[in-house]
């Protein structure tokens, strides 16, 4: 999507998190750009794409969570699609063109089967078009040049699956598809291969993401509300930076070991070994980075800044 030139702004640190429902049609950095401009914030950044037809959950990080949006990549996913039995696309969806169509001669207890063979850790091979790089370019790239490259199958995991099969008012049989998934999986090449294993091939044509790492589409924002908003309002809308760390074990340290751990030295304390922790200073309470803890020992890993945590401490 094109976006018209927009005014200048003035820009100002602006740090949390923003769970944006991703409209249709738009790539995941115009609507961070989108939303930047709309908070007038001075870094952003988010956490893993949505394709374009894709809608839904799309956490967006400001300025002090820009560093922990790695975490959200490595989140596990869900997600609800609809798939097109009996036609394939030369995209897996319904951007592509039409290369193959099949009757479908699907009755549930063949879909209830198939559903079983895709639960669990399963291999895909990425699809061409994705944006997974090859010899430092994106696979669209030499998919749109024609060129098709050798992609290793990477093993993924399917916690959830779930089909339905409908029917729509084009007369095509489609299949309802619910997925809580590891990252890294593609939904689209998901849904084509349930499809080649029904006999009848598949694409997909609609896909929304419901949840990412905790978060769900009863805590998004639309840019359309976001637009209407007062100034004010919207910044109401940003969850805290330390709303990504929730799952972290947390270690509060006094003003004196505080300031050393800021500073990115080590320090010792009775505190269970964790594979990561969130620290926060005691007095005033103030989320400080994350850490490690092996043998009563916290290691710093990601740490704020102190004019960071100074900005988050306001009341804007």
């Amino acid at each position: 999507m094109v976006l018209a030139p927009r005014a200048r702004v003035a820009r100002r640190p602006v740090h949390g998190v923003l769970l944006l429902d991703k409209p249709l049609g738009w790539s995941s950095n115009d609507a961070l750009q989108k939303a930047k401009w709309l908070l007038r914030a001075e870094k952003a950044g988010h956490t893993g794409t949505l394709d374009p037809l894709a809608t839904g959950v799309l956490p967006l990080c400001f300025g002090a969570a820009t560093k922990f949006s790695q975490l959200q990549l490595e989140a596990d996913k869900t997600y609800e699609a609809l798939a097109c039995l009996g036609v394939k696309t030369s995209t897996a969806d319904a951007e592509g063109s039409v290369i193959e169509e099949r009757p479908v001669e699907v009755d549930e207890a063949a879909l209830q089967r198939v559903v079983t063979q895709f639960t669990g850790r399963i291999e895909q091979t990425p699809p061409m078009h994705s944006a997974l790089k090859k010899d430092g370019r994106a696979l669209y790239e030499y998919a749109r040049a024609g060129i098709e490259v050798q992609r290793d199958a990477r093993e993924v995991t399917i916690f959830e699956l779930r089909a339905d099969l409908n029917s729509d008012p084009q007369r095509r049989t489609t299949l309802k598809i619910w997925a809580k998934c590891s990252k890294g999986t593609y939904i689209r090449t998901l849904a084509e291969d349930i499809g080649e294993a029904l006999g009848c091939g598949a694409h997909l044509i609609a896909l929304r993401r419901i949840g990412t790492g905790g978060f769900d589409l009863s805590q998004c924002v639309t840019l359309e509300a976001l637009e209407g908003m007062p100034e004010q309002e919207r910044l109401k809308c940003l969850l805290p930076v330390d709303a990504l760390l929730s799952d972290h074990p947390r270690v509060t340290l006094d003003a004196e070991n505080s300031g050393r751990f800021l500073s990115g030295l080590r320090r010792r304390g009775d505190w269970p070994d964790a594979a990561r922790a969130a620290v926060y200073a005691a007095s005033p309470y103030a989320l400080l980075g994350t850490a490690h803890v092996r043998a009563g020992e916290l290691i710093p890993g990601r740490l704020l800044s102190p004019t960071e945590i100074e900005q988050m401490s306001r009341i804007i």
